[in-house]
């Protein structure tokens, strides 16, 4: 933990599955409280369960409804005093068909949860963040390095790594860090079938893990998590 002194807090949106779940389970059997937020409340019930009692609070969020979102960490942050970090992790993927036939809806879903959901969560969380001179912790993308032919989620996480710079030029002088997660392929329920070859959810959990853990000193700026190459 930054502070060995006392409890730190972690409030994480997506936390329901993947890498959200993973990271939950993690950092909160390592001692952290953890804030898990999702709309799958039934799933987040089964992650408490598994934490230490009094560990975990359950809250049923959904990241393109602002006051939500808010009153959200406002629960967090009185059930645990304080709010240290947060893991805007939420996300969702696209449908096929490209720019030339994907359904519009989708791009909507898209623009609503990756972009707009994460500047929503970022900005209710702040306030928080600012006064434990805190720690964001972004769910980017290697897609938001790279361009994917007809890929509005690609677009997506453009803007995803972009607000992750941009939130640490405005914080700068704050004593608050921000860290951008940029994973690879990750086998979770993102995809129909699995991935034998790609990362695994804890893979992620362990990057947040190292980021959240380092002394207020040190800022891990920017994590590109890749699964190693095979040969076909």
């Amino acid at each position: 933990m930054s502070d060995q002194n006392k409890t730190q807090t972690i409030f994480i949106t997506g936390a329901s599955s993947g890498i959200g779940k993973a990271t939950a389970l993690r950092l909160g059997n390592e001692g952290w409280n953890v804030a898990l937020a999702a709309r799958s409340v039934d799933e987040l019930e089964k992650i408490a369960s598994e934490l230490p009692e009094g560990k975990s609070l359950v809250l049923d969020c959904d990241v393109t409804n602002s006051a939500q979102v808010q009153k959200c960490f406002e629960i967090a942050n009185d059930t645990f005093g304080q709010i240290d970090a947060v893991f805007a992790n939420a996300g969702t993927g696209g449908k096929p068909g490209g720019f030339s036939e994907a359904p519009q809806d989708s791009w909507q879903a898209i623009v609503d949860i990756n972009i707009m959901g994460l500047a929503k969560t970022v900005q209710a969380a702040l306030p928080y963040i600012k006064k434990a001179e805190g720690h964001v912790v972004v769910t980017g993308s290697v897609a938001g390095r790279r361009y994917l032919d007809g890929s509005m989620y690609s677009v997506s996480k453009h803007a995803a790594n972009a607000l992750a710079y941009n939130l640490r030029g405005e914080l700068k002088g704050s004593g608050c860090r921000v860290t951008l997660i940029e994973p690879g392929m990750v086998d979770t329920a993102f995809f129909d079938d699995e991935k034998p070859d790609a990362l695994r959810p804890d893979d992620i959990a362990r990057a947040v893990t190292y980021a959240v853990s380092q002394p207020k000193t040190v800022e891990v700026g920017d994590m590109l998590i890749l699964p190693v190459s095979k040969d076909d």
